[in-house]
């Protein structure tokens, strides 16, 4: 492959000293440092420094950031990314129709090269929106194949990615006793390091008799973490939270996903033990988990992160994720005062901690946070430039908290470098092979209708509408 080079002509070739210059930081370090008019030096992968007018070594790619905003990259706790050739096929559903077309229905029907496909768009689109850590919560791994495939996507896309094992066809205590999954983990992924993790998927549903245990046995002598959906209407609750919390398997690296309807004792149990939830707005207000939990996690001081879930229904980016997250945290807030006749007077959330949330709540959650997750010297160089010189968007830049939060998109996305190296610039992604996503998803989008056939195809993404009942007006009459 040809180096690449800017438009102005210089190398981006991976391990170049790179030098950000007067650009607005976001360092989303313990102080919410902002920096105006400042420089950040990369060099070997790592922030050497942060300030004005800093010395460069002469090989150092120059980026002109003014009038931009460089921030860490953003971390996606929680992200199906196998699903994503099916990309807004499911916009119409509801969390049940979700299931019973991927758990009891179609998703068995998914073959490696389709997990493969989802997750080379997936990760392609993430790095794209400035997203330089992803979980893969990949639980279409019905066969080692299967997962093999999905690795060799991930490892296709230079940026950080953790690898979260599940298969939906069978129950987690099964799986994970298959001498063939350990095998998988100690072959493809153990010693990896922090580009490549991972971790166990799988959910806490089957009752008292807590046969999870087992699974989470299985991530205790393994030294992985657990990442686990919870707080969800009709799936799981209180009684999953109290198993996991009572038999000592929820943890500072616990994750758990959405957590929208549970109990306060069981918000207690979360915040006692440190475990990190990965609030998936767009999905709990469409899909039905629940209210969008931040609202509540807040009152407990539960750690949160940000997530995506799936390109099965809604956007792959973390800026409406903040955006979403931001309306319904508030919404609730005015909801809350309503209900007792007052009126909201001060916001309880602030655009400067969804951000937080979206960067290191997430390096955080993952382990990572020595690592990455802030503009510091000494941590490790995943940064994103934005700017946008052609958009009327993107000036004038008065609260840069605000902007990113309820201004900024994925256009806007001029510069991403992950691990010191440079993956997309000037708009455009380096070095990854977008035409060859195109092409293996759409061969995946053709095998699945085919296989599904017309009627169904056409059936599962356009599910039968509710009833519709017009209140009757007594104000309507006719002459």
């Amino acid at each position: 492959m040809n180096k690449p080079i800017s438009t102005s002509g210089e190398s981006l070739e991976h391990g170049r000293p790179i030098v950000f210059r007067n650009g607005i930081v976001l360092t989303m370090d313990d102080a919410h440092h902002i920096f105006k008019d400042c420089d950040v030096l990369v060099v070997d992968g790592v922030i050497r420094e942060v300030g004005t007018g800093i010395k460069a070594p002469d090989t150092a790619l120059e980026i002109d950031a003014r009038g931009g905003i460089i921030m860490p990259g953003m971390i996606d706790t929680h992200r199906h990314m196998w699903q994503t050739a099916m990309r807004a096929y499911g916009a119409d559903w509801t969390l049940s129709q979700y299931f019973v077309w991927y758990y009891l229905e179609h998703g068995r029907n998914f073959r490696p090269q389709d997990v493969f496909a989802g997750n080379l768009l997936s990760a392609i689109e993430a790095v794209d929106a400035g997203v330089t850590t992803s979980v893969d919560w990949s639980h279409g791994l019905q066969t080692i194949d299967h997962a093999d495939a999905a690795v060799d996507a991930l490892e296709t896309v230079p940026a950080r990615f953790v690898l979260g094992y599940g298969n939906i066809q069978r129950p987690p205590w099964e799986w994970t006793a298959d001498k063939e999954f350990q095998d998988f983990y100690s072959r493809r992924l153990d010693g990896k390091g922090d580009m490549l993790g991972f971790q166990i998927a799988f959910d806490v549903v089957a009752g008292e008799e807590f046969p999870e245990r087992a699974a989470f046995e299985v991530a205790r002598d393994m030294g992985v973490s657990v990442n686990t959906h919870a707080g969800v209407l009709g799936a799981n609750g209180d009684d999953s939270i109290r198993l996991m919390h009572e038999n000592g398997f929820m943890t500072p690296d616990t994750v758990l996903v959405h957590c929208a309807t549970l109990s306060d004792d069981s918000y207690q149990r979360i915040a006692a033990c440190g475990s990190s939830v990965s609030v998936s707005t767009e999905s709990e207000q469409s899909a039905g988990q629940g209210y969008p939990s931040s609202w509540k996690l807040r009152q407990f001081g539960i750690p949160i992160t940000l997530s995506h879930d799936t390109s099965v229904w809604w956007s792959a980016d973390l800026f409406t994720a903040m955006r979403t997250t931001l309306g319904a945290d508030r919404s609730r807030q005015h909801f809350e005062a309503h209900l007792k006749g007052e009126t909201v007077t001060q916001l309880d959330l602030r655009s400067e901690e969804v951000i937080d949330w979206a960067t290191r709540g997430g390096s955080k959650a993952l382990g990572l946070d020595s690592k990455i997750g802030s503009i510091e010297v000494g941590k490790r160089a995943d940064i994103v430039l934005l700017k946008n010189d052609e958009s009327p968007v993107m000036f004038p830049i008065l609260n840069p908290y605000g902007h990113v939060a309820m201004q900024a998109q994925r256009a806007d996305v001029h510069t991403v470098v992950v691990d010191g190296n440079i993956v997309k610039h000037e708009h455009r992604l380096i070095n990854i092979d977008l035409a060859k996503a195109k092409s293996v998803v759409e061969e995946t989008v053709g095998y699945l209708a085919d296989s599904l056939g017309e009627e169904a195809w056409n059936a599962g993404m356009h599910p039968d509408l509710a009833p519709k009942e017009i209140i009757d007006n007594p104000y309507h009459y006719n002459k």
